[in-house]
């Protein structure tokens, strides 16, 4: 399971007792604490909680619309992952092979994703994707889209394992 989360490695065991959606949401906590705390503190996000109460006042809708939004954006992002992950293994071949390297896909699917957080009001996506749109060091892209991840998770646990236990079967067939 959560073969693509690769922070889940850090981590370590389930401890017994604690299911599996509820070790997600613990472990993403973490790894998102040390991240935005560490190399991307400089971001000042690492103290931010999503509430949907900016959201619903700005765009007007009901705290259950929100909700439902917010759920379909992890959704979003827990399969953008895979593909992230497609072009930065695209860049490494570029920069490995000492070709020009093109992040116009890369960019293209941040861009997509930063237009959902910033309607939702959510600002730690905000700002990774943004660095994920306007950065080209490889590393530092790495660690944006691993931090990206976990606040994704940490927004809905439910919803991201859900997801990816639809990944899982979708790709197992």
């Amino acid at each position: 399971m959560l073969k693509k989360f690769k922070f889940l490695k850090k981590a370590g065991i389930k401890p017994e007792g604690q299911d599996d959606v509820e070790f997600l949401r613990s472990t993403a906590i973490e790894i998102c604490n040390e991240f935005l705390s560490g190399e991307l503190a400089h971001l000042n996000i690492q103290n931010y909680t999503y509430n949907t109460a900016e959201a619903v006042e700005e765009l007007g809708l009901d705290k259950e619309m929100i909700e439902q939004l917010v759920d379909d954006y992890v959704a979003q992002v827990i399969k953008a992952i895979t593909q992230f992950d497609l072009h930065i293994e695209k860049l490494q071949d570029s920069k490995n092979n000492k070709t020009a390297l093109d992040y116009i896909p890369f960019r293209e699917l941040a861009h997509k994703n930063l237009g959902v957080a910033r309607n939702l009001r959510i600002k730690d996506a905000e700002a990774l994707l943004y660095e994920l749109m306007k950065k080209d060091d490889l590393e530092y892209l790495l660690l944006c889209l691993e931090a990206l991840k976990v606040c994704a998770i940490k927004l809905n646990p439910k919803c991201a394992y859900d997801t990816i236990k639809l990944i899982e079967v979708k790709s197992s067939f």
